[in-house]
């Protein structure tokens, strides 16, 4: 039941991109160029976004449990950490350069657009480096002596 009610969410949220032509990357470039022919579309894509999920999010917490899992997953972390600062940079130079964030561009990919069809592969690319990087470093966090460790966290 999870797999399917994820797949309709993946549905309802490429739906809504479509609709909005979030999926087109020139829609994307010009809300981010600021000069005389931004596009203001996208806030208000956002902006309706968070509305929905404001409202939603307070309904939804005032359960026992979600109607899908066990227990409601939580953030823990409310630092921002150079990890995060990084990855956010990282992720809007290429959204920028791109026009594509990760959902509009599988969206566009799906419906064959070329410049999606380029940029899912490489982004995809991306994010296997990533997490090939990221086992190779917590293989060598394990590695450490934890006096090391100790030292280096404490």
């Amino acid at each position: 039941m999870g797999a399917l009610t994820a797949f309709l969410a993946g549905a309802v949220f490429a739906g809504g991109l479509a609709v909005a032509q979030m999926t087109h990357a020139h829609k994307v470039v010009a809300f981010l160029d600021l000069g005389p022919s931004w596009d203001p579309s996208l806030a208000f894509v956002m902006v309706g976004a968070i509305g929905v999920h404001l409202v939603l999010r307070r309904l939804i917490l005032r359960r026992r449990a979600p109607a899908l899992a066990v227990q409601f997953e939580q953030p823990q972390r409310t630092d921002l950490s150079g990890r995060l600062i990084g990855g956010s940079l990282l992720f809007g130079l290429g959204w920028g350069v791109a026009g594509f964030c990760p959902g509009p561009a599988l969206t566009a990919a799906g419906g064959g657009l070329s410049e999606a069809l380029l940029f899912v592969p490489a982004m995809l690319g991306g994010m296997g480096l990533f997490a090939l990087m990221d086992r190779l470093g917590d293989r060598a966090r394990a590695a450490q002596p934890v006096e090391a460790t100790e030292r280096a966290c404490g």
